[in-house]
C-alpha cells in the first residue's frame, strides 16, 4: 500500500479518475432533464413495441390465419376462382392479401394466389403474385420460383423462364425437385437455341442426381443438345 501511495504514476491515475468522475457527475447534473427524457422515450418505445405485438400483431395474425382456412380448402378442391375471390361468407386469397398483407398468412396467400392464377391461365397475374411472395421456407421458395418459370414459359418468355427454373434448382438442392427444375431449364434453353446451357443442365442431372426419375432418360436429352450444337 505504501509503495502505491508513493508512486507518482499511481497518484496521477487516481487524480485522473477523480477528475473524470467529477466531469461525469457535472454532465449528469447539467443534462438531467435531457437524460430523463431520453430514458422515458426508450421506455415508451419498448412499451409501444410490446403493445403492438400483443394487442395488434398477434390478434391480426390469428384473424388472418382463420380467414385463410376456407380459401385453402377451395384451393385443395381445385376451385381456384373461389380460392382467389372467396364467396359470400369467406374471403379469398386476394382479399386476404389486401387486408392482411403484412402477416405471415397474408404473405402465404400471395403464393396461393399466384398458383391459383397459374392454374386458371392468368399467367401475368400469377407472376406478379409469385414475385411478391417471399419465404424462409426452402421448399415454398423453390416452388414459387419454378411456378413463375412455368408462367413465363406459357407467355413465351423463355429466357425469364429458364432463369427462374435455374434459380429454383439452387434452392435447397435435392433428388426430387432439383432435377425437375433443371430439366425444365434445359428445355427452355433449347427453345432459346442456347444448347450449351441446355447441355449443362442435363449433364448436371446425369452427374449429381443419377438416382432421380429424370436421370433415367436424360441421355436422350444430352444427345439431342450435343447434336444441335454441331
Amino acid at each position: 500500500m505504501s509503495k502505491n501511495k508513493n508512486n507518482p504514476e499511481t497518484a496521477d491515475n487516481f487524480e485522473n479518475l477523480e477528475e473524470a468522475l467529477s466531469k461525469t457527475e457535472q454532465y449528469i447534473e447539467k443534462n438531467q432533464k435531457k437524460l430523463t427524457s431520453i430514458a422515458f422515450a426508450v421506455i415508451l418505445v419498448a412499451v409501444a413495441i410490446f403493445a403492438y405485438q400483443k394487442y395488434y400483431k398477434t390478434p391480426l395474425e390469428e384473424k388472418a390465419q382463420n380467414q385463410l382456412f376456407q380459401a385453402q380448402r377451395y384451393f385443395e378442391q381445385d376451385s381456384f376462382k373461389l380460392a382467389l375471390n372467396g364467396d359470400e361468407n369467406y374471403p379469398g386469397f386476394l382479399e386476404i392479401v389486401d387486408e392482411f398483407g403484412s402477416t405471415a398468412a397474408g404473405n402465404l396467400s400471395k403464393y396461393y394466389a399466384g398458383i391459383s392464377y397459374l392454374r386458371i391461365g392468368e399467367y401475368q397475374n400469377a407472376i406478379d403474385k409469385l414475385k411478391s411472395f417471399s419465404s424462409d421456407d426452402f421448399l415454398l421458395s423453390s416452388l414459387a420460383k419454378a411456378a413463375a418459370g412455368d408462367a413465363y414459359m406459357e407467355l413465351g418468355e423463355n429466357a425469364k423462364a429458364a432463369s427462374n427454373y435455374m434459380d429454383a434448382s439452387t434452392i435447397n438442392a435435392n433428388d426430387f425437385t432439383t432435377p425437375i427444375y433443371l430439366q425444365k431449364a434445359g428445355l427452355a434453353y433449347e427453345m432459346l437455341g442456347e444448347y450449351k446451357k441446355a447441355l449443362d443442365a442435363y449433364e448436371k442431372i446425369e452427374k449429381d442426381f443419377a438416382k432421380s426419375a429424370e436421370a433415367r432418360d436424360i441421355e436422350k436429352y444430352i444427345t439431342r443438345a450435343k447434336a444441335m450444337m454441331k
